[in-house]
């Protein structure tokens, strides 16, 4: 048996079916620069940042590239599929028949110090990418605070992590430092923060945001002056570069983006969600 499988092996690896390398090859960046910029219809200038090849943990034989795109108006991280032989790039997801086919994600994915709520054990992981200044974060925040815990008792645990779109919203930023500040004064209070923030979102401003936070820290029973302290020195300002990082690292292009289980998706409506919620059941066998 053992003769077989390696003649087997032998034969897949001639048939470029699996590849025996293990280094990852060599990568001409300019040559795949070229290429990205004529096969993508891009409008106005784009920097580019090609990473160098490393081996792919779910697609054995072939290495992994990330495409980092700077332009007017935001950036976003593009990932590759490189072949053994470095001429051939794919552009996609790369789904394992072992394990979750979204273990990727999960594992760009660092939530052991962000708020959440909903048991530890929950079957379903809910991990909500989000933007203090984004309508569409405020329309979804009612459905994962309320109806989720509502419908799906005890089985869903919601995380959130901060990916401010500074682009378009000029005072999301400085909100999500300030939502780091409550955290780490009260990790109870961040929640009570985030209900209010959505609740007052058309009537803050860049202007009135800083005073308005305390004013309602205040009211909360946190230190003001702690507080205030934390968000002018920017002293969570670390924090929230690293979960933008991430939201980049899983292709998040605009909030709410969220992680169900892994499976990266858009903002969605309560029948949608509840589909993903239960498919995940489902899956589970808890449904």
């Amino acid at each position: 048996m053992k003769i077989i499988s390696t003649l087997v092996a032998v034969w897949l690896t001639a048939a470029g079916l699996v590849s025996a390398q293990t280094a990852p090859p060599k990568l001409d960046k300019t040559k795949l620069e070229n290429l990205l910029r004529y096969t993508n219809i891009f409008r106005g200038k784009v920097d580019m940042e090609i990473s160098d090849p490393r081996p792919s943990k779910y697609a054995p034989g072939f290495s992994e590239i990330t495409v980092h795109l700077k332009f007017d108006g935001g950036q976003r991280d593009d990932q590759y599929l490189l072949s053994p032989d470095g001429q051939t790039i794919i552009k996609g997801d790369a789904w394992s028949l072992a394990g979750s086919p979204f273990q990727a994600n999960i594992d760009k994915v660092s939530t052991k110090d962000d708020p959440s709520f909903g048991p530890a054990n929950a079957p379903v992981t809910i991990v909500e990418f989000g933007d203090f200044q984004c309508p569409d974060c405020k329309a979804e925040a009612p459905l994962l605070r309320e109806a989720v815990p509502l419908s799906f008792e005890n089985k869903v645990r919601v995380i959130f992590k901060n990916f401010p779109l500074e682009s378009i919203h000029p005072w999301a930023r400085a909100a999500a430092i300030a939502s780091r500040c409550v955290y780490h004064q009260d990790a109870a209070a961040f929640w009570k923060f985030y209900d209010w923030d959505y609740d007052r979102q058309p009537d803050l401003t860049g202007e009135n945001l800083t005073e308005s936070i305390l004013a309602w820290a205040d009211k909360s029973g946190l230190d003001r002056t702690k507080l205030k302290g934390c968000m002018e020195t920017k002293a969570t300002e670390a924090e929230v570069d690293a979960s933008i990082a991430e939201a980049h690292a899983i292709g998040a292009g605009g909030t709410p983006t969220l992680l169900i289980n892994g499976r990266r998706i858009g903002g969605l409506q309560w029948q949608d969600l509840q589909l993903v919620i239960n498919m995940e059941l489902q899956h589970l066998g808890l449904k």
